[in-house]
């Protein structure tokens, strides 16, 4: 709703009642009523009378006068917008107004436990400033239309890792349809403001500015068109004031004057003793002069190379000289000799210093020389001495909420160190600002994609007593301004270097600020001693480094060495580097610039380390080998999806490159909005190409926005370290209780990749773990996940680990993988079969062999040879035990008749007969009597005799003709 001040007549106080306007009806007419101070006083009303048009509005610097329903100019003092609404001044948020905060989701660990309750957008005078935390925080403001209008603002939004969006909802809490460059706010330089207008259709729309993650957005002079009527004039705030009737804006009283609520004229100050700045509401009385009220510089060299120290006061002068407890200005110093000239440059007796030629050199005392022969000019910038600016950098002065130190200096020179310099207030951001055009590399230096273009290093220290802060920014290609790194509070004199790894226009900026708070603590400074940048394209030469002789021995022309040579530093030449090794950007000449991959990776012709998709792990006598290639060239994963506090869903999507000549690549569309297209077309997008990198992708919906968004690409990994299955490689860990696992015949293989880029929060630079895990139930190129204690893929913001499960990660098939099986004999053949061992662990390799057919001999066969054999062997036995059954009886009959014969004493046994005795067969007689000892048989036999007492021999009667008894 509107803030109720805006429907208030000027008499309203004065009167038992005021007027207002009914809801406009279907034939868009509206009555004008009056509404009693008190409720329930509805007596002597006067009655409705039918009011002005709907549609029907004043023009600026005019009010509705609601008795005669007439459009009146505003008095001097005061000012309307007409059918507008202006909110400039921000020493409390306005009625209407209010903040909405939420955590973030798949925060990081450490995060969960983050309560909003105290986040949210904050006035600081002269502009509304987003929270600071990491919470999400949308600033709401709902207000009824009554004809087609726009809103307006003024913003900053310098860091390209916050998402700063502005959408407008109906009075159903939907989101209207907005183009992207209308919903996504465009980036802006550090300190710079842009002015952001949308036009507006709908009667009650919603107003909501969203901010995410953790840096500050800026917000100031909201202006909404189109709104009902203004039944009053707003008195010009203090500091401020209209001159004439009819004004639409008011305007800042002039440096030493102020202003109260409504006026139409400024009071001059009493300037003796008091001062007032631009837009103030009082006079302030002038404090005594201090050390922080005056600073000093170094004055530029002479015609004589002089220069010396002189102090001025800090513009404008508002303390008191001639004072109990002042300072008085010190006495310029004495002429000294200027500060030799910075490295690379020259002077030929004049005050100032000159760069060097091309192709020539200088260390700053010398004269300018040649190169010698198989040399070549080291380019860059080289500065140490601080007698004057450097033609190449800026420095400035800017204040978030006022323009007071816009004309001064932010850093002055002094000798040997640039600092910051006095600003107007402690919370000024005081700028200095290098510009680099682009980058050459030494011929002697091929140009690859992620590799070292250039560095900037400078040593700096700072000098604080209060909160002070100093930043350091990029901005590559004038599209946005992002955060390098930054520094609280005191520091040590240290030195600091940033990588280039892209060829690029870019722009370094040094931002210090003493507090983040205006205050009148005891003076904070910084100093820089020193800033250097390699590889400058239109940098002067300090030396001279070795380079490759051309083809003909008497030139002296540099030559390019092909990729993967180093200088051979006694022969100029270019020599290779060996196998599997890459050579490292801007090493000192010579093999040692050759370092060695890491292990299962191999050089790309000397200049990147990668995986060939290949791996063999040997453990006891097993050895396994890995074919990776079936996993693709690169994997995407997608987490999430999150949400901010009203709804919009986005991803963090992760691109990875395990092996292969392939790069993985992340786009980012949202910070391209402020180019044209004929710019995104000649620089193309802006993308990351690297192993690893990640992006925040806003998928295409009907909720403001057409395509998908891909904004925050970051690079997570851009050397390849090796792989392996341990646990650990070259400072790089993996936590095995992330993703736990359920078998352990096939172990983990472990790729392992860093990023050299460094940042606040990991000064050794990120690292990344991808764990590939042969899985036989997932496809061959697998499935991407993160750990579910880290959804966010990191659990502390600077090592990162994913789990790639895939059939295409189990080992090669060998022979140890499949068995034999034995088919049944059928017609004299068999088959055998050859199938995989369960569960089958391997993919690809070797193939399972075909079935094979041997002749073979059936159960029929050996069946019948065994009943055979059993019905021959029962046979025989029944014959042999009749024979000696038969045989024993005999023997029995024959040697019971001879003990019968020997019964008579001292007599052998007559002989009963000559003949043949009954029974007794002829055959079975022979000629003689033999006797023998008894076998085992025949022994086992007389044990079952009758007489088994007695001990005897066997008798074998042969004939029966023999007449003699032989015993043997």
């Amino acid at each position: 709703m509107l803030p109720s001040p805006l429907l208030l007549s000027p008499w309203r106080w004065f009167t038992d009642y005021y007027f207002e306007y009914t809801e406009c009806d279907s034939t868009g007419s509206r009555w004008r009523v009056a509404i009693p101070q008190h409720p329930g006083a509805c007596t002597g009303l006067p009655a409705p009378v039918r009011g002005t048009e709907c549609t029907f509005s004043c023009k600026a610097g005019e009010f509705l006068e609601m008795s005669a329903q007439e459009c009146t100019q505003c008095a001097a003092g005061s000012y309307s917008l007409g059918s507008g609404i202006r909110f400039d001044q921000w020493d409390y948020m306005p009625i209407g107004f209010s903040s909405l905060a939420t955590s973030l989701e798949n925060s990081l660990p450490g995060y969960n436990s983050l309560t909003c309750n105290s986040s949210s957008w904050a006035p600081q005078g002269n502009y509304l400033e987003s929270n600071r935390d990491e919470c999400t925080v949308s600033l709401i403001y709902a207000v009824h239309l009554k004809k087609q209008g726009s809103v307006s603002f003024d913003y900053q939004y310098p860091d390209s890792n916050l998402l700063f969006e502005f959408f407008i909802q109906n009075d159903q809490c939907q989101e209207m349809d907005q183009s992207d460059d209308k919903k996504w706010l465009k980036l802006t330089k550090h300190g710079e403001w842009a002015t952001h207008t949308v036009n507006v259709s709908q009667r009650l729309v919603v107003l909501r500015w969203g901010k995410k993650v953790v840096n500050p957005a800026l917000l100031k002079n909201i202006h909404i068109e189109g709104v009902a009527y203004t039944s009053e004039c707003f008195p010009c705030k203090p500091g401020s004031f209209s001159r004439v009737p009819g004004s639409s804006s008011c305007e800042p009283c002039p440096r030493d004057t102020y202003s109260g609520h409504g006026a139409s004229s400024c009071t001059p100050c009493n300037t003796s003793t008091q001062y007032a700045a631009e837009g103030s509401g009082s006079c302030k009385d002038r404090p005594p002069c201090s050390m922080k009220d005056y600073f000093q510089i170094h004055t530029a060299c002479d015609q004589e190379r002089k220069t010396q120290v002189i102090f001025k006061w800090v513009e404008p002068k508002i303390c008191l000289e001639n004072v109990t407890g002042a300072v008085t200005l010190p006495p310029s110093g004495e002429r000294e000799p200027c500060p030799p000239c910075n490295p690379g440059f020259y002077n030929n007796d004049t005050a100032t210093c000159s760069p060097c030629p091309p192709g020539t050199f200088s260390d700053g005392m010398k004269p300018c020389q040649q190169c010698p022969a198989g040399s070549e000019p080291t380019l860059g910038y080289e500065y140490k001495w601080w007698n004057v600016l450097p033609s190449n950098m800026k420095t400035s002065c800017f204040n978030v909420g006022n323009s007071k130190c816009d004309s001064m200096n932010g850093w002055e020179v002094a000798g040997n160190h640039i600092q910051a310099g006095a600003g107007s207030s402690d919370n000024d951001y005081l700028i200095l600002n290098l510009h680099v055009p682009g980058f050459k590399l030494p011929t002697s230096v091929s140009s690859h994609s992620g590799e070292e273009f250039g560095r900037i290093t400078f040593e700096f220290e700072t000098s604080c007593t209060a909160d002070c802060e100093l930043y350091f920014m990029m901005d590559v290609n004038r599209k946005s301004t992002k955060i390098v790194e930054s520094w609280e509070k005191n520091k040590t004199r240290q030195t600091y270097t940033h990588i280039m790894t892209k060829n690029a226009s870019v722009s370094y900026t040094w931002a210090f600020q003493r507090t983040n708070q205006a205050s009148d603590v005891s003076r904070n400074v910084a100093r820089i001693y020193s800033i250097t940048v390699s590889n400058a394209v239109d940098g002067v030469s300090s030396s001279c480094r070795v380079c490759a002789l051309g083809a003909q021995p008497s030139s002296s022309a540099c030559v390019p060495c092909p990729p993967g040579h180093y200088i051979d530093a006694s022969t100029s030449q270019c020599t290779e580097c060996p196998p599997n090794t890459y050579l490292m950007p801007h090493a000192a000449p010579g093999p040692d610039a050759c370092k060695s991959c890491g292990p299962s990776s191999k050089s790309d012709k000397h200049s990147l380390c990668y995986s060939d998709c290949h791996f063999t792990y040997t453990e006891g006598n097993a050895t396994l080998t890995f074919d990776f290639s079936s996993l693709g060239p690169v994997g995407s994963l997608m987490n999430g999806p999150s949400f901010t506090s009203k709804g919009t869903k986005y991803f963090h999507h992760f691109n990875i490159s395990i092996c292969g000549g392939k790069l993985a690549v992340c786009t980012d569309n949202v910070t391209d909005l402020s180019i044209t297209d004929s710019q995104r077309e000649k620089e193309g997008p802006n993308a990351i190409t690297t192993f690893i990198c990640q992006s925040t992708i806003i998928p295409a919906s009907g909720r403001g926005f057409h395509t998908a968004l891909s904004s925050q690409s970051i690079n997570l990994a851009d050397t390849f370290v090796g792989t392996t299955v341990d646990n650990n490689l070259e400072g790089i860990s993996v936590t095995p209780d992330l993703f736990p696992k359920t078998s352990k015949k096939v172990p983990d293989v472990n790729f392992y990749y860093r990023s050299l880029e460094t940042t606040s929060s990991c000064e050794s630079g990120r690292s990344v773990v991808v764990t590939l895990r042969c899985n036989p139930d997932k496809s061959t190129t697998g499935e991407l996940s993160v750990p579910s204690q880290c959804p966010a893929g990191t659990c502390d913001g600077c090592t990162f680990q994913f789990l790639w499960e895939s059939s295409g990660a189990c080992p090669t098939c060998t022979e140890r993988d499949y068995h034999q099986i034995e088919g049944v004999c059928k017609g004299g053949n068999q088959d055998l079969l050859y199938v995989w061992n369960e569960p089958k662990l391997c993919m690809g390799g070797v193939p399972l062999p075909a079935k094979k057919t041997q002749t073979c001999e059936g159960i029929e066969f050996w069946i019948q040879l065994g009943a055979g054999l059993g019905a021959f062997t029962a046979v025989l036995l029944v014959s042999l035990t009749c024979y000696f059954w038969k045989k024993n009886k005999r023997l029995e009959y024959k040697y019971s008749r001879l003990v019968m014969s020997a019964n008579k004493e001292c007599e052998m046994p007559v002989a009963d007969s000559c003949a043949v005795m009954e029974g007794e067969n002829e055959a079975d007689m022979e000629d003689e009597v033999v006797y023998t000892k008894p076998s085992l048989l025949g022994k086992l036999k007389a044990i079952a005799s009758k007489r088994n007492g007695d001990n005897y021999e066997n008798v074998q009667l042969n004939s029966a003709h023999s007449k003699t008894l032989v015993w043997s």
